[in-house]
């Protein structure tokens, strides 16, 4: 396949709320939209269960997900990068 044939594929950007399961992060993507009869401003979140194959994210981390081909019941996407790293509780104790 060329350059120009390959699908693109979603991305998302969000924070990893679990990391508990094995080669398994759940991110929490967060959005923000009109209300359509109100019009305010209502946060909407999803949750998505990514592939992350070295255990590299941890919980309260930044990272982006790329969508993947179907890899159990409940996890389509995988972990790309790790953006941005999040606070770990031992450090904030010091």
């Amino acid at each position: 396949m060329s350059e120009q044939n390959k699908p693109n594929k979603q991305e998302k950007v969000g924070e990893v709320v679990s990391a508990k399961m094995q080669k398994t992060i759940v991110v929490a993507v967060t959005r923000k939209v009109a209300h359509p009869m109100y019009k305010r401003i209502v946060t909407k979140r999803k949750k998505f269960y990514a592939h992350d194959e070295a255990g590299q994210a941890s919980v309260g981390d930044i990272v982006r997900i790329v969508e993947a081909r179907p890899m159990s019941k409940l996890k389509r996407w995988t972990l790309a990068e790790v953006v941005r790293k999040g606070q770990q509780l031992a450090e904030a104790a010091v």
